[in-house]
């Protein structure tokens, strides 16, 4: 009787269990089978919704529930706190596996190249989130001394920051934030939060959703400058062709020519604004300086010579994530990701890396929203199985389950499982009851792994 088809997927955010769940509903999962084991780094599963996902919107988290019911299938397993490659590496996965798919994802920041980026009060806004989202590699403590603070991009991460920056901590209890969050944000000083882009309204890749939550908090006064409100033909035919775009002009118009109200946390966004140089005194943000642009006619912008400084002494970037490279695997250093042709790692010559494979924001870079990566895993699989049809695929030589958890054991490494999951969120969600929270997050590795009863 022939055996499963044993694949590995490195990376247990929602693009590797998307993966995990186009293998579970294909032919091959009827006869001969799949045997599915999914690799993660951290302690726990969900990756992005987990630790890159602002607390306060429990909506986006209620995907989890979805994930859930595929990590739930026997076929599967979990291995938590197993990194590649230090824990596991790529020869010893080839050694265990038919097939290695990467979906790691994406949780740095992009770099922007002006002068000051380097000042302390300069950040990317990747590692506040991480901070405020309880991530357990990252410190326990956020300054957040400035009183006037800017945050440069506009997409829905760039929202998320101004957000959080904006409300207050007593806003934000409710949600599952960490004990050491919630007294950072405490001791928060910002009463201004100016966010920045360099293009019109019709090109800010906010989503509608997101964009609206903004003026729900009774703390926070959302101020656009009227003189901000500027189409071209590019951008009237933007408007015209997506929806969202539309939806979000229409939002950023009508707020543009109300009054200015009383909340006592102002939240401005600017356009037409392209940060140019950080400026600093003693190593520290003490301002921001833009140049002010003008629309070419395409939708695109150019600078006009005119030159502002801001009032600010924190700036947040938050212009785009960055995957971390992948040893043993290509590597495409301006895009960040790993080459490829549907999924198909590609070499330097061309040819597939037999048996590996991408999927998510590690194969084609940090764009779109969390569901965008299920078309991607569908296409993935999809050529990962053309490939074990035609016997493509390379043959491992230790492909019993057991075979995994004996190396580990060998290796010492302590891993979590997917029962041990459902232990750490009971003791989270234990936390949270006294304070009638859904849960309060946990944020130490080394507690996360006492309670997943690693």
């Amino acid at each position: 009787m022939p055996r499963p088809l044993r694949v590995a997927i490195v990376g247990a955010g929602p693009a590797g269990i998307y993966a995990a769940d186009a293998l579970l509903k294909s032919d091959v999962a009827a006869e001969p089978g799949v045997s599915i084991d999914l690799f993660e780094r951290m302690p726990a599963p969900f990756g992005l919704i987990r630790y890159g996902v602002a607390p306060d919107h429990p909506r986006i988290k209620g995907i989890i529930t979805a994930l859930h019911q595929v990590l739930d299938k026997p076929q599967i397993r979990l291995f938590g706190n197993v990194d590649y490659p230090s824990d596991i590496s790529l020869d010893d996965l080839r050694a265990f596996y038919d097939a290695v798919i990467f979906s790691t994802g994406a949780m740095a920041d992009r770099a922007l190249d002006i002068p000051g980026i380097d000042l302390d009060g300069s950040y990317g806004a990747a590692d506040f989130v991480s901070w405020y989202d309880g991530h357990p590699d990252v410190p326990r403590t956020w300054p957040l001394e400035a009183e006037k603070v800017a945050v440069l991009g506009v997409g829905n991460v760039a929202l998320d920051v101004a957000r959080v920056l904006a409300k207050t901590a007593d806003e934000l209890l409710p949600t599952e934030i960490p004990p050491n969050v919630y007294d950072g944000l405490k001791a928060n000083k910002a009463l201004e939060i100016h966010v920045f882009g360099r293009r019109g309204p019709a090109q800010a890749k906010f989503s509608p959703m997101e964009l609206r939550e903004l003026d729900h908090s009774p703390t926070i006064e959302v101020i656009v400058d009227p003189e901000d409100i500027d189409y071209d033909e590019g951008s009237i035919a933007t408007r015209r062709g997506n929806k969202q775009a539309d939806m979000v002009a229409k939002t950023l118009e009508n707020w543009a020519i109300r009054d200015v109200g009383d909340r006592p946390h102002k939240l401005f966004l600017h356009f037409f604004e392209s940060p140019t140089e950080i400026l600093g005194e003693d190593g520290k943000v003490v301002g921001l300086r833009t140049e002010r642009t003008a629309l070419d006619g395409t939708g695109n912008v150019k600078g006009t010579g005119a030159f502002k400084d801001w009032d600010v002494t924190a700036v947040y970037r938050a212009v785009g994530y960055l995957s971390d490279k992948l040893p043993k695997l290509p590597w495409d250093l301006a895009s960040g990701t790993v080459p490829d042709a549907g999924g198909r790692v590609l070499q330097e010559t061309g040819e597939h890396l037999t048996s590996t494979y991408v999927t998510g924001w590690i194969r084609r870079g940090p764009v779109g929203l969390i569901g965008h990566t299920k078309g991607d895993a569908n296409e993935t699989v999809a050529n990962l199985l053309d490939d074990f049809a035609h016997g493509r695929l390379q043959e491992p030589s230790a492909p019993a389950p057991e075979a995994v958890d004996a190396f580990l054991a060998e290796r010492e490494v302590r891993f979590t499982t997917w029962e041990g999951w459902y232990k750490l969120d009971a003791a989270e969600k234990a936390l949270g009851e006294p304070q009638g929270r859904e849960r309060v997050k946990i944020v130490e590795r080394e507690d996360m792994l006492r309670e997943s009863g690693a």
